[in-house]
Formats: C-alpha cells, sequence, structure tokens
C-alpha cells in the first residue's frame, strides 16, 4: 500500500478505529509530511500536539538545493532545530532565510508553513526533544517487519500476516532491553505537562 496517496477521510478512519479500541487520548503526534494526517489527528484528537518530523523535513529540504551547496545548508538548517527556546529558533529560521532565500525559496517556503508543527518539540526539555523530533524509531521497527515478511510471497488472508507481525513485533521488544537514558526524568516533565491528562 502506497500511504503517500491516502487521503485525510482514510487516517480519520484509521485514527477513529484507534480511538474505537480505547485510544482515548494521545498527547503528541510525530508524523512525516503525508497528505491529510494533519487534518484527521485535529478532529480525531484536538488536544494532541503534532510534531512533523525534523529528519523528513530536512529530506524534503534537500531535494531543492544543489549538492555543492549541501553541506553548508544543513549546517545552517541544524542551527535552527538545535536552538534552545522556540523564540531563538525562529530567528535562525530568519537568519537562515535571509542567507538562502534568494537560491533556494521552495526549501525556505515548506520551513516556513510548517513551523508550527516543526516547533512543537520546543515546549519539551532537551531531554525528551531528542525522542520526539523524529520518526526514525518506527522507520527502524517498519525495517524489521520488512525483513519478516519480504521472504514469504503471499498471505492467505489477513490474519496470518498479523500473526507474523505480531509474532514478530514480541521478538524485537525482547531484543530492546535497555531503557531510554533519564527515563524517570522524562516521565517527570510529562507528568508535569500533561497534569491531569496523564494516565498511570
Amino acid at each position: 500500500m502506497d500511504w503517500r496517496n491516502k487521503s485525510s477521510k482514510f487516517w480519520l478512519s484509521v485514527l477513529n478505529e484507534l480511538k474505537s479500541r480505547g485510544i482515548q487520548d494521545v498527547y503528541l503526534f510525530c508524523v512525516d509530511g503525508l497528505n491529510g494526517f494533519r487534518e484527521a489527528i485535529s478532529a480525531v484528537y484536538p488536544k494532541a500536539g503534532i510534531q512533523r518530523c525534523i529528519i523528513h523535513q530536512i529530506r524534503a529540504s534537500m531535494r531543492y538545493v544543489n549538492y555543492k551547496h549541501a553541506k553548508a545548508f544543513t549546517a545552517d538548517l541544524k542551527e535552527i532545530y538545535t536552538a534552545v527556546t522556540e523564540e531563538s529558533a525562529f530567528e535562525n529560521l530568519m537568519s537562515f532565510k535571509e542567507k538562502w532565500g534568494s537560491k533556494y525559496p521552495a526549501a525556505i517556503k515548506s520551513w516556513e508553513d510548517n513551523w508550527d508543527i516543526l516547533s512543537t518539540f520546543f515546549a519539551y526539555p532537551p531531554g525528551i526533544r531528542k525522542i520526539i523530533y523524529t520518526t526514525n524509531i518506527i522507520e527502524g521497527l517498519h525495517r524489521q517487519f520488512r525483513k519478516v515478511t519480504k521472504t514469504k510471497a503471499v498471505f492467505p488472508n489477513d490474519d496470518s500476516l498479523r500473526k507474523m507481525l505480531y509474532l514478530a513485533s514480541n521478538n524485537i521488544a525482547k531484543k530492546r532491553t535497555q531503557r531510554y537514558r533519564d527515563w524517570e526524568m522524562v516521565l517527570n516533565h510529562l507528568a508535569v505537562l500533561f497534569e491531569g491528562r496523564l494516565a498511570i
């Protein structure tokens, strides 16, 4: 299935299905640039924050950049998403626009147009930002799923695929024994940020 061509109607049905299965609240979605995802999230989980994956955003921007400028361009981009506060990040974005805007306006326009969902993670302490600014961990899980499914040419039905992915996810979970560094600090910050919503 090509998820990139799905509309907000499709994502709305996926999120409504999650809600009907018991997921009543979501604090934050970290998403890539899929069409309609943002609108669907706002409709089903209006309190949820949305963070667009910085890595996906950088990749999308680099499509417009000549390879000879790539190193300098990405170094200047790093000043934006590694800033200490959202205010300083936005100032860095404006400086970035001043420097590169005439050469690569399309690359910069995307950052401006999506700033509200590119800057969500600045509301969190630095320890948490590292967890939520990219969807790479999810992509890693998908890679593991592809490893186990690519050897089978055909699945007799949907349940056989579900069972295989379920067993694969159990094996992946067993291998992931390492806790996230300073996890207690992360939980404390989340408890403060989402007071009244935190389910423990």
